[in-house]
Formats: C-alpha cells, structure tokens, sequence
C-alpha cells in the first residue's frame, strides 16, 4: 500500500478526458449497491477530490483507503458494485484509477451498462465501511438483471496504483444513452481466449519504470468496460467520460433553461490554458465548492510592465485566454451569468464572450486548427469583471438576436472564473438564419 519514488514519465492524455465526467457526486453520481464494502466504502470511487493516502491511518477493519476496498474473498464469485450517474449520456470513456492501492489493487475488471426509464428504488444510506449486501439487497438487485446489461468495457487487466501507472483509461463507442454502469472486479489474468471487444480500446500507458525492488507483477491488459470487480481489492476513484444528453422534446417550447450546463448536453471543446483547473468545471451543478471547481488559467507572462486602463477602467493589455463551447441545444440566448466566486486576488480584469452556428464539419475544422479562426460574433461586449461576485447580463447587454450553437468565453489578461450560465430558448437552428442576427 506504500508509495515508492517513481521516475516520472511524460505520457498523453486520451482526448475524452476533455469531456464531462458523468459519475462524479459533485454531479449527482451515486452507488447505489455494493457486493462488499469492508476496508473502504464504494461512495469513494466517485469522490471528486484527488485520492489522498494516509500511513498511520486504520480503522476497527483495517487499513484506511481512500477509494473502493472489499474483503478477500473466501467465497465463490467476485465483487461488483452499480453507479447511478448524476448526467445520463453519452460515455467515451473511463479512467478506472487505482492510486495508492499498490498490493492491493483489483487485478481484473469489466464494465456493464444500461439506460433505466425508472430509477430503481436501491439505496446506500451511512457509513458502509465493514459492510457487505444483505439477503435483501441483493433480492433487490437480482430484479434489475444487471448480469446481462450491455458490456463497454471487457475483462481487462488493471495496472497497481504507483504515480506512473494507477490511470487504466478506456476508450469506448456506445451510441446510447447510459444511466447506470456495473462495475465488476474480477481476480487474476483475463482469460486469454477472450475476443476484443470493438467499441472498446485501452490506451496504453507509457511503461513505467520502477526502482528495482519495486518492480511490479500484474496481468497483461485487455480492450475492455455495471463495474465488476475480480476477484476483490481495491479501486480508488472510477471517472465516466462523456456528454449529457437531455430529452428536449419534454422541454416546453418557451421554457428558458441554461444551454451550456453539464446536466443539459454543454461540453468544452478546447481551452488556451487550463493550469490550476480546467474550463468544463464552469458548467457544473450549482455554485462552486472553491477555487479548484473553476476555471483558472496561469498568469500571462506577455503583461505589460505598467498597466494602463480605458475609460471604462479595463485594462488594456495584449493577450487573453479562452474557452470554447458546445451548447447543449442551439438556442437563442437571453441571460448571461459570469460568477467569479472565490476568486479574489486572481479573477479576470474583463470577459467578453462570443458565438456562432457551426456545422460539424465546421466543429472538426474548430478543433483541428485550436479554434484560432471561426464564425465568432460578439454577443457579450467586454466587461469589466469583480472578485468573488455574480456578474448579470441581459436584454440591450447582449448583441446578438439569433440562435447560437457554439460559444467562447475570453478573459484578460488571466485569471478565474468559478461558473458560466447561459440561458435561453432551445430553438431549431433549421428555423433561423445559419448566421446569428448581430445587433452591433
């Protein structure tokens, strides 16, 4: 369970990391049952916080873990758990963590999902720490027939939790709506007959190098995605990649509701600079928890030496940063909220925010050339910020009239920002003109 020095290696990121995570309990995300929860609760796996490990710390059951620990298993099968996610949507992939759990780690696990009209009536109430699934639980859940949902991820070999290895990431293609996943843990080497999976890939790490003595055992890995666990040990943080996806057709035709939010579809497509917090934490539930809930860039080193303002007290300085966005429905934007809570004495000195219609096609083109041409149009002029303040903006604020599907915030020179609302109609972009109505 220790953490041995480790050489650090240099590894890319798979580009799904870029999406929204669906399972997160800041989002709503929720285990709703585990086989065994013994020396660490199954709530752990969708923490938000960075894994934490603790030497010295033991409970009456054992060693403290921050993650998913169930007992070794003396019995046959193997130890599972279900996540209600907090957005229903569209997964791309997963990050199955195991940070810290070095000799303890599940050697095996796969992923099983399915789109529930009702919500099953399961809970998990309480501390669950020494805990495992009584004869009524496990009734309960034998009714949703988890055993045959859909397989994302296969039988795939986990690799133990050292610094340079604990990430197992999982690319996959499902084109349906999830609300729940198992997740199955499974024990040993996955069988080697087993046939990959096509809409499932496991990104491979950089090889990790160990000193010597620490030079680790672990089963090859697998393409592979309910999370099963096999046969028992330990996961520290479980991650669901992806994109919300809400039923608008339910959503009256004059209802104003916040386009770009998490729960409704929003997504970042790319960012200038996301050094102490990434730009998709802006379109999360609720207010934000702290500083690291935000969007927070590094400061500018273009600055100049002698800051000078305009007349309306923004300063005038060379550079900015960015964020761009994909609505969750195209619509036409009526109210706009820029919240710089708790940033006090590193928030933006101004915000402008634009947007346009794009295609696909013309998406792809977005992405491939980082978003450094477009068909932006102003449709929030700049504005002077404050620290640790909800900023409001609507009506002859806002210079554009049409339907949009894209957006960038841009601030200068840096700084963060805690949340981004954009409310309006949901609108058919079919039914406006493909270039939003400037009022400039």
């Amino acid at each position: 369970m220790a953490q041995p020095k480790v050489v650090a290696t240099a590894a890319k990121q798979p580009d799904f990391l870029q999406f929204n995570n669906l399972a997160c309990n800041t989002a709503g995300g929720k285990v709703i049952f585990a086989t065994d929860e013994w020396f660490a609760p199954a709530a752990n796996l969708l923490k938000r916080d960075d894994v934490q490990f603790k030497a010295s710390a033991f409970t009456e059951f054992g060693k403290w873990m921050d993650g998913w620990e169930t007992r070794r298993k003396r019995t046959p099968g193997h130890d599972w758990c279900i996540v209600q996610l907090g957005v229903p949507g569209l997964i791309h992939g997963f990050d199955v963590d195991t940070s810290f759990f070095t000799g303890n780690h599940a050697p095996a696990v796969s992923i099983q999902a399915a789109c529930l009209d009702d919500p099953p009536a399961i809970t998990l109430e309480g501390d669950r720490t020494g805990t495992a699934a009584s004869d009524s639980q496990l009734a309960a859940v034998a009714k949703l027939g988890s055993e045959s949902w859909k397989e994302l991820v296969p039988v795939s070999g986990l690799r133990p939790g050292y610094s340079d290895s604990c990430h197992n990431y999982f690319r996959v293609s499902h084109p349906d709506r999830v609300t729940h996943l198992r997740l199955n843990m499974y024990p040993g080497t996955p069988e080697p007959t087993q046939v990959p999976s096509s809409t499932c890939t496991q990104v491979p790490p950089n090889p990790p190098r160990y000193p010597p003595q620490h030079v680790p055992r672990y089963p090859p890995t697998h393409p592979g995605t309910l999370l099963n666990m096999y046969p028992d040990g330990g996961i520290a943080r479980l991650k669901v990649y992806g994109i919300g996806q809400r039923d608008w057709s339910s959503v009256p035709a004059h209802e104003t509701v916040d386009l770009v939010a998490l729960a409704n579809g929003g997504v970042c497509l790319g960012y200038s600079d996301a050094h102490f917090g990434h730009p998709r934490n802006m379109i999360g539930p609720g207010r934000a928890a702290n500083m690291a809930d935000g969007w927070e860039t590094a400061r500018r080193l273009d600055r100049p030496r002698q800051l000078k303002a305009d007349g309306r007290g923004i300063l005038q300085v060379p550079g900015w940063e960015w964020a761009v966005f994909r609505l969750g429905h195209p619509g036409v934007i009526s109210h706009i909220e820029i919240d710089t809570n708790h940033f006090k004495g590193n928030f933006p000195d101004s915000c402008r925010i634009e947007a346009c219609t794009l295609t696909p096609e013309e998406e792809a083109q977005g992405i491939r050339n980082s978003w450094n041409s477009g068909k932006w149009q102003l449709l929030l002029p700049p504005q002077k910020l404050r620290p640790h303040h909800r900023h409001h903006y609507s009506g002859e604020e806002l210079a554009l009239r049409g339907a949009v599907s894209h957006m960038r915030l841009v601030i200068a020179p840096d700084g963060g920002v805690s949340r981004l609302r954009l409310s309006g109609r949901p609108t058919s972009i079919s039914t406006t003109s493909s270039t939003p109505a400037s009022r400039l």
